[in-house]
Parts: structure tokens; sequence; C-alpha cells
């Protein structure tokens, strides 16, 4: 019997996808519908808007993270499967082959006389039974023994791989069945933001534009006592570094890296320049695109160092540290959920991917609120 090979079954992962809670979308429909001057309901302030549209993309940046933290899990699944499904493969061709040895050992029993049934018994779906008669099994040789016990072991392994195989797809069906519903999800929620913002006449506009440059100048101005309390701190270092070698003693320099961790803290920190300019998207690792926590990832990739896909692996993967101690190349997570994550390059500024319809760019780490930060290296 030829010898062939079904071909796998392959799972197409779905395009991204991530979810906001049932409240936001009904708290930004409600807003809607006041903007659109609903019979009864008072019109929602600029300051209003601001604070459900943002609260409405912070939701979508965990949103993202769950996607990412899915999506990640979804694809060591279906490796999983895949490889499973190899196996199985494999397997099937060498019980193929083994059925057709098993076949010439009864072809040759039956020319030198053997017993006519020995051949059905030897090829049956149960060889097991064959045992079972011991009249049958004086009439083997050992070198058929063997085969025999060998072709059940072999079958009764592709029967379980199969049936892993199988639960596997299931699992990896439902998971991206889920995925789907989120992107659905993400893009009805993203949507309602669009049409609250669209609400809004050239003079609101311009007010909210003006709200969020004040919060950044805040931001930029936290930033500035941020940088003067470090810059004061490494004159200390430098006076203690400089009274120690004075007295012939080994200077110590707190937060001080190794060249090593200080060499490819500058390689990340280049990486993640160069991203300037490109658009957040969520879900999103590069090269044209990015979310927050896949900026991050690929710019310490480009270092050398593997960080984990989300921004609540990421916090786990490395040494914390004091925000008064940043270095530039640090992971500054921000939101007591840990939804978003930028690098610091000094001086209270970071580089991050900001949200969906922005762009890659250098902002104050206290534009949101901190939670807290990492060294990776």
């Amino acid at each position: 019997m030829p010898s062939h090979r079904k071909p796998r079954t392959r799972i197409r992962t779905a395009a991204p996808a991530v979810g906001i809670t049932t409240a936001a979308l009904a708290s930004v429909s409600l807003l809607a519908q006041s903007a659109g001057a609903a019979p009864g309901r008072p019109k929602p302030t600029v300051e209003e808007v601001q604070r459900k549209v943002d609260d409405l993309y912070r939701q979508a940046g965990t949103a993202t993270e769950s996607y990412n933290r899915a999506k990640e899990a979804t694809d060591d699944q279906r490796e999983k499967v895949d490889g499973l499904l190899d196996e199985v493969a494999r397997g099937t061709a060498r019980l193929n082959d083994t059925r057709r040895v098993l076949g010439n050992y009864a072809a040759e029993q039956y020319r030198t006389g053997g017993m006519a049934s020995t051949v059905t018994l030897m090829l049956a779906d149960d060889p097991q039974a064959f045992f079972d008669r011991n009249h049958l099994m004086k009439q083997l040789t050992g070198r058929e023994e063997q085969a025999l016990r060998d072709f059940e072991t072999e079958r009764a392994g592709i029967a379980k791989k199969r049936a892993d195989a199988t639960r596997g797809l299931e699992r990896l069906t439902a998971s991206q069945e889920a995925l789907r519903a989120g992107k659905q999800d993400v893009q009805t929620k993203l949507a309602s933001a669009r049409t609250l913002l669209g609400t809004l006449t050239a003079q609101e506009k311009a007010r909210l534009a003006a709200l969020e440059e004040k919060k950044r100048e805040e931001a930029r101005k936290k930033a500035a006592e941020l940088a003067a309390r470090q810059e004061a701190a490494a004159r200390k270092a430098a006076e203690a570094a400089k009274a120690a070698e004075a007295a012939k003693k080994p200077p110590t320099k707190p937060g001080t890296g190794t060249p090593s961790a200080s060499t490819k803290a500058a390689k990340a920190l280049a990486f993640a320049r160069e991203q300037i300019g490109k658009p957040y998207v969520w879900g999103a690792t590069g090269p044209s695109s990015y979310d927050c926590s896949g900026l991050t990832q690929a710019a310490w990739k480009a270092a050398g160092v593997d960080l984990p896909r989300t921004t609540w692996d990421q916090v786990k993967a490395g040494t914390r540290v004091a925000t008064a101690e940043l270095r530039p190349g640090d992971l500054v997570f921000f939101y007591d959920d840990i939804s978003h994550v930028g690098m610091y390059i000094g001086n209270g500024m970071m580089i991050h991917a900001p949200k969906p319809g922005a762009y890659v760019r250098e902002e104050s780490i206290y534009y949101m609120p901190i939670y807290g930060s990492v060294r990776p290296a």
C-alpha cells in the first residue's frame, strides 16, 4: 500500500482584535447623543468630551494589551497544533510501512502452509486479538511478533496525537472567534469616539486643542523639575566619586550601570528615535507601525534583549527603579492597570506610541499617571 501524507490543517490568525468595556460604549453613546442635541439633554462640555475620549483611548490601550497576550497564546497554540499534525502525518507513514511488513509476513506464512486466518488477524483493526490466540502466536517468529507489537504501539500513539490535535484545533478556532468579535467591538467603540469628536464645532475643537496643550505644558514642567533633581543627584555622585578617588577608595556611583548595559540601552534608544513619526496601530510590532509595547519590544530587540510582548509582562522583565533614578533606555509604565509603556530618554521625557490617530513621539513622562519603571538590561 503506498504511503500518503495527509496535508496539514492550517489555521490562519484572525486580524488584530481587542475589546473595551460595554460601560465605555454606553458612556460614549450617551455623550454622542447629547452632543447631537438630543431632546432634553444638555450638550456635554469640551472638558467632559476630553475626559470621555481620553478614558476610551485608555481602555482601548488596556484592551490592546489583552489582545496582544491572546494573540501570543493563539500563535503558540497554532504552533503546537501544527507540530501535532506533522507528527500524525509522519506516524501514519510509519504505520503504513509496518502494515506492509506485516502483510508480507502473512503472505509468506500463507505460502508456507500457515493458517489462512492469520492474514486477516494480522491486518485486523484490533491486532491485539491476535495475541489472545496462543495457537496462532506459536506460528510467529520473534521478528514477526515484534513487528506486530510495534504496529499496535504506533497505532495507539497516533490515535492519541490525532485526538490531541483535534482538541487543539477546537481551542484555536474558539480563540480566533473571540479575536474576531473583539475586533468588531473595538472598531465600534473607536468609531463612537470619532463621532463624539465630530460633533464639536470649530470653536470647541480649538478649545479642546488648548486643553490638550495645557496638559502637555504641565507635564513638561514636571519633566523639567525631574531633570533638575537628576542633575543635582549626578553632581553629588560625581563629587562623591572624586572624594573617594582622593581617599584612594573605590568610588560609589549609585544608579550607574555596566558598560554592557549602557551600550544596550543606547542601541535600544537609537532604534526608538528612528521610529518617531510612525503611526500608532494597535497590535502592531513594526516596522511601519507600532503599539506602545510593540515599540519597546522592538527597540530592545534591536539591542539584543528579548522582552515579552505585553506591558503586563514587560513590567516584570527587569530591575525596578525609582522615577528619580531613571536612565535613558528604562521603561516607564502608566496607569494602575499598567496598560501603557514608554522608553525614557532623559530630562523627564520619553519616546512612546501614544494612541490611535497619533504617531510615535517624544513626550513628558508626566503626561500620564506613572505606575512604575524597570531597567531591562
